[in-house]
């Protein structure tokens, strides 16, 4: 067995909790005392290397800016012995665990007086005392805590486990009137959720952030007892800068009701984190904004629907085919396409332009060519407007040549009943391809 105890000086501003979720990335079985953390990592040295290996590492992703103290044991009660001696500035004996000194043994301390006119000073003088006589003269904690320092009997803790949903609540150190005071609080709450991320190998696509109002009245006006927004992503996430440039563009467009007191965080969606993919070509390192980040931002600052993407529609008509939904709007997979995707173009006008005719041909920009068609299209009349008379879509497309518009897509309404019939057919630019 190999135990390490870790303690932290000065103390860490971030909550026990996600101090000890970040242990849980180096080994399991993790236990919170009163002088800081026990690890057992017995069954984890070889997947870090060797023990010198992990404790490198333990020191490198330290999550607090406090300097972490440290101490190794073959049990865990001498790794904590080993802590408070280093804690105190001395030196371990040679001789462990019977040389440590009586005060490093919790159980010992209620004893210390009785023990000390007896003459034990040490962990070796009080285990050399009978044990039925040490057992009838204090209780059998003492003794039972001994065998465990002697490996005699196994270590029991209350082991660390990680929550399926990160949610945590931090009372503020001073009512907090105005948004970037609740967003100063805030980042506590998500040092520790970065470190729940790491732990559950989980991004965060949403997060909410809830405060408490102070008071339940204001100027007459019944308030509710608390407020809260959703930040949402559009691709999983552990970049907290990120997170935390979108919770105060959102801070900053919401007005708080009344002073709030506490503020909670907590995870509403999350996905299977895959790691970053990086490489060492110097033209895959792009500076600045992810594309992604950059649309999340302007969502936050202009609002979900201010900021929209094109997504397919299954129908038979062009203009149909495609719509716009907000670009945080989470959506199932692509409609695919109906027809072979290089027949249309990429470019589709908003309204279809009529063609100018001239001697029954129909001219853009010079008189087009037809190069392919007619492709039929007769469908829609089930969504046909009450202004149009719910006719269908009756049109022959056709691509063509235009001498200086180049390939442009056009189509024909073919003789149907919004025609009379000594009108003539109807030509219109529908698309233009690149």
């Amino acid at each position: 067995m190999h135990w390490v105890a870790l303690r932290w000086q000065p103390e860490p501003e971030l909550p026990r909790e996600a101090l000890g979720w970040w242990a849980l990335q180096f080994t399991p079985r993790v236990a919170w005392l009163d002088e800081g953390l026990l690890l057992d990592v017995s069954a984890c040295e070889r997947l870090w290397g060797g023990r010198l290996s992990l404790m490198r590492q333990i020191s490198a992703a330290n999550p607090s800016e406090g300097r972490v103290q440290r101490a190794q044991g073959a049990t865990s009660l001498i790794a904590l012995a080993r802590l408070r001696l280093f804690a105190r500035g001395q030196k371990p004996p040679a001789d462990v665990p019977a040389a440590l000194p009586l005060d490093t043994l919790t159980a010992a301390l209620p004893h210390l007086d009785v023990l000390a006119r007896l003459g034990c000073q040490t962990w070796g003088d009080v285990a050399a005392l009978p044990r039925g006589g040490l057992a009838r003269r204090f209780d059998t904690a003492l003794r039972e805590t001994l065998d465990v320092a002697w490996g005699l009997r196994p270590d029991q803790y209350t082991w660390l486990t990680l929550p399926d949903v990160f949610e945590q609540k931090l009372e503020l150190p001073a009512l907090a009137e105005t948004a970037p005071e609740l967003m100063w609080s805030a980042n506590r709450l998500l040092s520790a959720l970065q470190v729940w991320l790491r732990a559950r190998q989980r991004g965060a696509v949403a997060l909410e952030l809830q405060w408490t109002l102070d008071l339940k009245r204001f100027n007459g006006v019944n308030l509710p007892p608390h407020q809260s927004f959703t930040v949402r992503t559009a691709q999983p996430t552990q970049d907290m800068a990120h997170l935390r440039r979108l919770m105060s563009e959102k801070l900053a467009l919401t007005q708080l009701a009344a002073p709030a007191s506490w503020l909670r965080l907590r995870t509403v969606e999350t996905s299977p984190w895959a790691g970053a993919s990086t490489s060492f070509l110097p033209e895959d390192s792009r500076k600045g904004d992810k594309l992604h980040e950059l649309v999340e931002r302007l969502s936050a600052r202009l609002g979900a629907q201010q900021v929209v993407v094109p997504v397919t529609q299954a129908d038979h008509r062009p203009e149909a085919m495609q719509g716009w939904q907000p670009a945080l709007a989470r959506t199932s997979a692509a409609v695919p396409a109906l027809q072979p995707d290089g027949l249309y173009p990429p470019w589709l006008l908003r309204q279809p332009l009529p063609l100018e005719m001239r001697g029954g041909h129909p001219y853009y920009r010079g008189k087009l060519r037809r190069l392919s068609g007619p492709q039929r299209l007769e469908a829609g009349w089930w969504g046909g407007k009450e202004e149009e008379g719910g006719h269908p879509a009756v049109r022959d497309y056709y691509i063509a040549e235009s001498p200086e518009a180049g390939l442009v897509w056009v189509y024909r309404e073919r003789l149907s009943a919004p025609l009379a019939l000594d009108q003539a057919p109807r030509w219109y630019l529908q698309g233009l391809y690149a």
